[in-house]
């Protein structure tokens, strides 16, 4: 049985294969039926309509957005969140980098980056000081996007930094010297709160939550609030929780109902209106190097994610973020606190 072919809303997800000559710019609105139920007429003309608003263009920041996007729960979209939000806002016309700082390196792969060990990776640029423009690495399906992909090395990289200087502020310090022109930051964060995290935390300014629409989705998040809470506190005033996005939400179950509800009280006007369903082409997608974006862009899981980035841009656009300032007070100091309150 598929497991997307019924979700909230007009989003269906039909026909298997990837169908990306359905997203054509030679498509004619006037070549379909003004009212079409057959679900390939529906995907067809949701296909074209999500290219159609893609080339309109969103509002760009005044400033780069930083967005770490963590849950210490393993397996509720963290990476398919970061990939395919980053080639939604790239298509919009944004210039978009995602650091990968999963040592998985599924983040690299699902952009279709080569992250071989001998790959000059994040891994150079915490551990041995490497410039950040020194492994950024288009990636080609893209414009506008680019990659910092993570090794295999990036698994020791958690001790290495342990007896290093300014260890959690070193991914911050290398984002303030890169000299290309960005709109936004996205990085993927491993499922842990260990140092590669704080790091991330710790250069970002905004933290983006998935929370799948599952039993145990609010697992776990305690600690991770907790800790979003120790690095404002500590190293970064401007941290704060931006955004919750609702992923794997299937509509014939109850449990996603229940489950989008209680994270929709809980949390607010944190939680984007676009939720997004539990999607084979999701699924499918990084196994050919390709985010679902250019792998299937009249799916339901493409086009969820080219709305919710539609979202995250425009609450951008009232909201005023402050560069990070190099030396901060009191920097130093609260390090050593900061490291045994994360113990």
């Amino acid at each position: 049985m598929r497991s997307d072919a019924n979700i909230a809303g007009p989003m269906t997800d039909p026909v298997p294969g990837p169908r990306t000559e359905s997203a054509g710019e030679d498509v004619s609105r006037e070549t379909l039926p003004p009212v079409d139920d057959t679900p390939i007429g529906r995907a067809a003309q949701l296909a074209v309509e999500a290219l159609g608003r893609a080339g309109e263009g969103l509002p760009r920041p005044e400033q780069t957005r930083i967005m770490v996007v963590a849950n210490q729960k393993g397996g509720v979209g963290k990476t398919t969140t970061t990939v395919n939000l980053a080639a939604s806002l790239a298509l919009h016309g944004a210039r978009v980098l995602v650091i990968d700082l999963d040592p998985q390196g599924n983040a690299s792969t699902a952009l279709g980056i080569d992250h071989h060990a001998d790959v000059p990776s994040i891994y150079d640029v915490l551990v041995d000081s490497r410039p950040l423009s020194e492994v950024v690495q288009p990636v080609l399906d893209v414009e506008g996007l680019f990659c910092a992909p993570a090794t295999i090395d990036l698994a020791g990289a958690e001790i290495e930094l342990v007896s290093m200087v300014a260890r959690e502020s070193r991914l911050q310090r290398a984002i303030q010297a890169y000299e290309q022109p960005l709109d936004y930051i996205l990085i993927d964060c491993p499922p842990s709160l260990g140092l590669l995290s704080v790091n991330a935390l710790v250069a970002g300014a905004e933290v983006l939550i998935p929370i799948q629409c599952e039993y145990y989705a609010l697992e776990g998040l305690g600690q991770l609030l907790k800790n979003v809470d120790l690095v404002r506190g500590h190293l970064n005033p401007t941290l704060h929780v931006s955004t919750i996005l609702l992923t794997m939400y299937d509509g014939r179950t109850r449990l996603a109902s229940q489950v989008a509800e209680e994270v929709r009280s809980h949390f607010g006007k944190e939680v984007l209106r676009t939720s997004i369903p539990r999607s084979v082409r999701i699924s499918e997608a990084p196994s050919y190097g390709q985010t679902v974006i250019t792998y299937d862009p009249g799916s339901s899981g493409a086009l969820s994610y080219i709305e919710a980035a539609r979202e995250i841009a425009f609450r951008g656009i009232s909201v005023h973020y402050e560069p990070h300032q190099h030396g901060r007070v009191g920097h130093q100091n609260n390090q050593h606190s900061m490291a045994e309150e994360l113990q």
